[in-house]
């Protein structure tokens, strides 16, 4: 992969960097192995106490407001990205007396036109919404539109920004910060140094992914072996929404020799565990900690960890900062430093060995001591 940095180089000046053996399974990659586990780079030292920021400050009322939520294509429910958004909004009317029959939540179709995106981000405004949050960096068009038709709602925008609209808050990620660490991961928990990504479609946001990914696996490891594959090209959004082909793309790996496979495919990525449980292999999830969301709980034993995408955090703290009218109060990115990326633990097979070495990695790049490339 083109313009992947090995970030271990800045974690010391004496490291081992012995090589994984050749797998007969073949790959993208020239560096293949006989499916030995790899060789390990000296990791960073976990800091003694925690890098990151999480004071959650006075309880607020929120009782006020009328919330409306625009889905990105698969909508609550998709085990992924808009249920992580799903959760945020419950926190909201859990912690800050939000009214459930004060908001609204609609849901985009795979490859709808711009004019059903503005239809349903009008409606809502039209409907006394404020705030009116648009889950996904696809409405980003029509919410440059709407958002000046109703200068008086607050929006915000999930993954983009609209230049010179002022009552647009954009809430952006450090995603390649989250997938640096599951590279880690991904590197201590293959037997075979060989795993993979399955990505969505081949969107720049979704190469974010792909890039902390690459980048964390051949910081732990620098030989390893990695394969990728995305479901469908830019312009095609059903490869967010497509499990048999998530299923398709991840066996394919799998068939390759890949024994850890990490997704970025949103509701495709339901495919991709079935394909792993019947490989036998582990598979990494993204956005949510999906090892704990039902609609995958019949695959959630080779969930080895999740990529936390914070967009709960990020819609909860919209609305918080809405009521409070403190909009300047939020980040201009979610990253590790505020908890807004980061890793889940659920399942155990994240050791306490393997979560200090995650620690450790993670400090460095708070630090800026590893700086982790947004693009492949």
């Amino acid at each position: 992969m083109r313009g992947v940095a090995v970030a271990a180089i800045a974690l010391t000046s004496v490291m081992t960097m012995a090589a994984c053996a050749k797998d007969s399974g073949g790959g993208t990659n020239s560096n293949t192995g006989s499916g030995a586990a790899c060789e390990f780079a000296t990791p960073p030292t976990a800091p003694a106490t925690s890098n990151t920021s999480s004071a959650n400050g006075a309880k607020v009322d929120a009782s006020a407001l009328k919330i409306g939520l625009a889905y990105d294509i698969g909508g609550r429910g998709d085990a992924s990205f808009n249920d992580s958004a799903a959760a945020g909004m419950d926190k909201a009317i859990a912690d800050m007396g939000v009214k459930k029959e004060n908001t609204r939540e609609l849901s985009a179709a795979p490859n709808e036109d711009e004019a059903a995106k503005q239809t349903r981000l009008r409606q809502l405004a039209s409907e006394g919404f404020n705030p009116v949050l648009g889950v996904g960096f696809a409405y980003a068009e029509s919410m440059k539109l709407v958002a000046a038709e109703f200068p008086n709602v607050k929006f915000g925008l999930v993954d983009s920004a609209v230049e010179g609209a002022a009552n647009v808050t954009p809430l952006l990620f450090a995603e390649q910060e989250g997938s640096f660490l599951a590279g880690v991961i991904a590197a201590y928990q293959s037997k075979k140094c060989h795993v993979g990504f399955v990505g969505g479609v081949e969107i720049p946001l979704i190469q974010k992914f792909e890039a902390g990914y690459f980048q964390g696996a051949k910081a732990a490891a620098p030989k390893i072996q990695i394969e990728k594959k995305y479901i469908t090209p830019a312009g095609d959004f059903t490869g967010f929404q497509d499990a048999p082909k998530g299923q398709e793309a991840a066996k394919g790996q799998i068939d390759k020799g890949a024994d850890v496979i990490y997704q970025a495919a949103g509701a495709s990525g339901k495919g991709i565990f079935s394909a792993a449980k019947q490989g036998g292999v582990l598979a990494i999830g993204v956005d949510s900690d999906q090892y704990n969301q039902a609609t995958v709980a019949d695959t959630k034993d080779v969930i080895v960890s999740s990529m936390l995408k914070r967009v709960d955090v990020a819609v909860y703290d919209f609305i918080k900062a809405v009521a409070k009218n403190d909009l300047a109060s939020l980040p201009k990115v979610f990253d590790l430093k505020v908890d807004g990326v980061g890793y889940a633990t659920s399942g155990g097979k994240i050791d306490a060995k393997l979560q200090g070495i995650l620690e450790g990695y993670k400090a460095q790049i708070i630090e800026g001591k590893i700086k982790v490339a947004d693009k492949p």
